[in-house]
Order: structure tokens, then C-alpha cells, then sequence
């Protein structure tokens, strides 16, 4: 193996003062302890903050048969919280931070949702089969529903929290510097809310890191990880595709067992194999099942019915915003108040989106002026984004950076051309650039939101944006979709910055 000097010498700064805060530590603490901990704060601020609110919204008061009264309901109360405790480390409410670096509190949303409702109906009915307390069922549904407010709110701030300790970055090594391997690292770096601290590469035949990521380090061989693993205190390893044989490379990953180190590896085919698939055994060999690429009848009317039913509830609480958003584009500059642009819709079939016009009238006449400017030109000309485009008003630009200028595309989805969540609205000339399998992003209609929103907007590349979405396609669900919604509200109301993970 690389003598120890030689390997500290590759790493950066970053990861050298990481190490010694944690050899001066007496008592070393991790991602899962610090994560496990706030959350388990987190729902027993958020559960006692739902009792009393009930209990002050509603009160309490002694009956024939509630001798106890309050006292009885604060004890059941109290024995209840354990019962809480163990019911979400049963359905995985505690344990995911560790195992995936991009877990949040969206991704918990529909487990503690199903768990505030199966626990306060079975509290419910064991209080009224029992004497120690007889809480109405107005008492329930009040602390139900400020329990399913207050527990995510409560533990997306213990995550934030979370993310602002030393503790809970993990150092990371990706083995494989192929193609694959450099591009994770790509993606894990434009992501900071992550925690990875990426320390660098392992591989035996590694191909030389492109400029843009020359500073990640090369380790070493893939013999040399379990020595690396201790001595950059490693605690995830990332399989991306190493040059190496698999057998050597699965005897690696089983030796990794006995470190306690969190193993993640990038699938064969990792191109059509999103998350949530399923997988099943064929005598002891794993076999992952691709669901068909285009919804069920059931799932489209179910799809459906949410998109109007959030449209329209939209629609009617945003009218006095859409109000004030139209005066301000009248007095700012001369031209309509809703911009007009032909996308392209589900099947490939165009339709005309709505969004609050945040330029100057004759924009389009103006882009071929300034194609030069645009972020994807050294890159990828098939997308055209201007990073600061002289072409948007003043009051444009607010709108763009808190994301207004989209919501009337609720119209849209009102009308059945879009919907919330979904692939990206293309203009016709980003669509024709989209071939092959890669058109089947469009079998469902685009969304005003969806993973391409989430995970970095215009800073994703063109082919990944298309996988994305076909991707989007493949695992849909509705949980999902709140899970998107979900975690869209950061994004917004962190003015287009990402503030994402909690």
C-alpha cells in the first residue's frame, strides 16, 4: 500500500482538518448518532406541540367515566411517546440519513403521515377502552392534524441543524475513475447539502480526473481500500464501475463489512434502473424489475384528479398574489401581463404555456444576439440559459428568483396540458433535439415541478435532464409527487438557491 505521507499529501485541506477534529474527539461521533438523536427530539417536540394545542384548542374536561380528566390524558400522553419511539424505528424513520446521502424530510413525509394517523386513531380507541382517559374526537383530529404539520417542520429543522455540524459530513471515496466514476463526482461536488466530503478516486487502471475535478485525489488500487478506509477514516465507499475484476471487487465490498463503512453501489444499466424499483429473488439471485414506461388507466385518473384538485385550490388561494404580480408588470414595463410560448405536451402534441412575463416584449427577437451568452455554449448548445440575461425586467427578475413567474401554469394544469408534477415543458426547439428512447419522457404531460426542478434546474445537462424524466416516468406514484412538491417549497422560498436535504 501508498505510504501514509504519500496518501495524506494527495488529499485536500478540507478533508486533513476533518480528520484531525476527529482524533482530537473523545468520543467519535457520526452521521446516524447526530441525525438519530435531532429526529427523535424532533417528533417529541413535534408530538407534545400538537397535544397541548389540542388540549388548548379543545381542553379537557372530567366525566362519569373519565375520573383521571386531564391528568389521565397527560399520563396516556406520556406512555404513548414511547410507543411513538418504537413504532418509527420500526418503519424506518431514524435510519435512512446514514444509508442514503440524499435522504430528506419530503422522503418521510408519507411514513409519518401514515404513522400520526394509525397512532392517534389505536390511541384513540385504546383511551376509550380503558379508564385512564376519554379524549373527544374533536381532541383526535386536532392533534392529528397539527402532529402532521408540526413532526416535518420540526424535523426538517433538526436536519438543517444537522447539516451545519462537522459531525455529519462522512468522508467519501468513489472506486472507479472511469467515465461513470467522474461523473458521480461531478454530481456528489454540485451537491453540497449531501455531506459527502468526496476525498477522491481508488482504482488500479484509473483514467486521469478531467480538469474540472483534477483536485479529487487518486487513492491508490483497489487493494489498497481497506488501509484507506481506516487511515482517511472513510465512512462511505462509493462502486462506480471499477477497471477492476469483479470477483476482486466483490471480495472488497464484503471485507468493507467489517469496517463500518456505508457501501453504495452504482448498478449495471444504472440508466434505466431508478430508485424504487423493484427487486426480487431467483434462487438467491437478485433480479430487478422494470415497471412498463407508461402509466395504468387508474394511475392517470388518479394522477389526474390530484392535478385538479391542486390546480383549483391553487388557483383560488393565489388570486390576490396573481393581483399584485399584474399591477407590478403593468407599471414596470409596456407589454402584457402573461407571456405566451408554444411547448411541447404529452404524445409530442404542443400547447401554449402561461407564465407571468418577465421580459421585454421583443425577447425572442433578441436571442440570436445573444446565444453567445448562454451558459450551455461551451457545453451542451442543445439547452440556451442566461445566467444574468439582460433581456428581464426589473420585476421580472424577482418573480424568476422566487419562481412566481411559473404559477400560472396552474391554468395549464387546470386545462389538462400539464400537470404539477411531471417531465420538463421543452420549447419546440429544445424537443427536436430529443431522439429515440429518449421520447418517452413526453408519454405523460409535463409538470410546473418535478425532479428536474429538484435536483438543480438549469445546472443539469441536457441528456441527464431527459433520463430524469424518463426516469420520472417510469417510478411514478403519487407519494412521489408529494415527495416532489414537497421539496420543491425550499427551492422557492430559498429564492432559487438550493437549499434542499431538510
Amino acid at each position: 500500500m501508498s505510504s501514509i505521507p504519500a496518501v495524506l499529501d494527495l488529499v485536500d485541506q478540507r478533508t486533513l482538518d476533518l480528520l484531525e477534529h476527529r482524533r482530537t474527539e473523545t468520543k467519535l461521533k457520526r452521521r446516524g448518532w447526530l441525525v438519530r438523536r435531532a429526529l427523535l427530539a424532533a417528533d417529541v417536540f413535534g408530538l407534545s406541540l400538537a397535544f397541548l394545542v389540542s388540549v388548548v384548542a379543545v381542553g379537557v374536561g372530567a366525566s362519569p367515566t373519565n375520573h383521571l380528566g386531564q391528568v389521565g390524558e397527560y399520563a396516556l400522553f406520556v406512555l404513548a411517546l414511547p410507543v411513538w419511539v418504537i413504532a418509527a424505528k420500526l418503519y424506518g424513520l431514524y435510519d435512512k440519513d446514514e444509508e442514503r446521502a440524499d435522504h430528506s424530510t419530503a422522503d418521510d413525509f408519507v411514513r409519518v403521515f401514515n404513522l400520526v394517523t394509525a397512532t392517534s386513531w389505536l390511541l384513540f380507541v385504546v383511551a376509550h377502552a380503558t379508564p385512564i382517559a376519554k379524549p373527544s374526537l374533536s381532541k383526535v383530529m386536532v392533534f392529528w392534524a397539527v402532529a402532521i404539520v408540526a413532526i416535518p417542520l420540526a424535523r426538517a429543522a433538526g436536519r438543517y441543524r444537522c447539516r451545519r455540524s462537522v459531525h455529519y459530513l462522512q468522508n467519501t471515496a468513489i472506486v472507479g475513475a472511469g467515465d461513470v466514476g467522474q461523473g458521480l463526482a461531478r454530481k456528489l461536488l454540485r451537491h453540497p447539502e449531501y455531506g459527502l466530503n468526496l476525498v477522491g478516486f481508488v482504482d488500479s487502471y484509473p483514467k486521469e480526473p478531467a480538469d474540472d475535478i483534477a483536485h479529487l485525489a487518486l487513492l491508490g488500487d483497489l487493494d489498497d481500500l481497506p488501509g484507506l478506509v481506516e487511515l482517511l477514516d472513510l465512512e462511505r465507499v462509493i462502486f462506480a464501475f471499477s477497471t477492476d475484476d469483479d470477483r476482486d471487487v466483490v471480495d472488497q465490498i464484503r471485507a468493507l463489512s467489517d469496517l463500518n463503512v456505508q457501501v453504495d453501489i452504482v448498478p449495471r444499466f444504472f440508466e434505466v434502473v431508478g430508485a424504487g424499483m423493484d427487486v426480487h429473488s431467483v434462487e438467491g439471485v437478485a433480479v430487478v424489475g422494470l415497471p412498463p414506461f407508461r402509466l395504468s388507466r387508474s394511475s392517470v385518473l388518479i394522477k389526474r384528479t390530484f392535478d385538479i384538485a391542486g390546480s383549483a385550490l391553487g388557483l383560488l388561494l393565489l388570486a390576490p398574489l396573481f393581483t399584485v404580480v399584474a399591477l407590478l408588470i403593468k407599471l414596470d414595463s409596456r407589454g402584457p401581463v402573461f407571456f405566451r410560448q408554444v411547448r411541447a405536451g404529452v404524445d409530442g402534441v404542443s400547447f401554449r404555456i402561461w407564465k407571468f412575463r418577465t421580459m421585454v416584449v421583443d425577447a425572442d427577437d433578441l436571442k440570436d444576439d445573444l446565444r453567445h451568452l448562454s451558459i450551455h455554449v461551451t457545453g451542451d448548445a442543445r439547452m440556451f440559459k442566461i445566467a444574468d440575461d439582460p433581456r428581464v425586467t426589473r420585476v421580472g427578475s424577482m418573480l424568476r428568483r422566487l419562481s412566481i413567474d411559473e404559477l400560472p401554469q396552474l391554468l395549464n394544469v387546470l386545462t389538462g396540458s400539464m400537470s404539477l408534477v411531471g417531465p420538463r415543458p421543452l420549447i419546440l426547439e429544445e424537443h427536436r433535439y430529443v431522439e429515440d428512447w429518449g421520447r418517452r419522457r413526453v408519454s405523460l404531460k409535463p409538470g410546473i415541478t418535478g425532479l428536474w426542478q429538484v435536483l438543480g434546474r438549469s445546472e443539469i445537462p441536457f441528456a441527464e435532464m431527459i433520463q430524469l424524466d424518463c426516469q420520472y416516468v417510469t417510478t411514478w406514484s403519487l407519494a412521489r409527487d408529494l415527495s416532489l412538491l414537497f421539496r420543491t417549497l425550499p427551492v422557492l422560498v430559498g429564492g432559487g438557491v438550493r437549499v434542499r436535504g431538510i
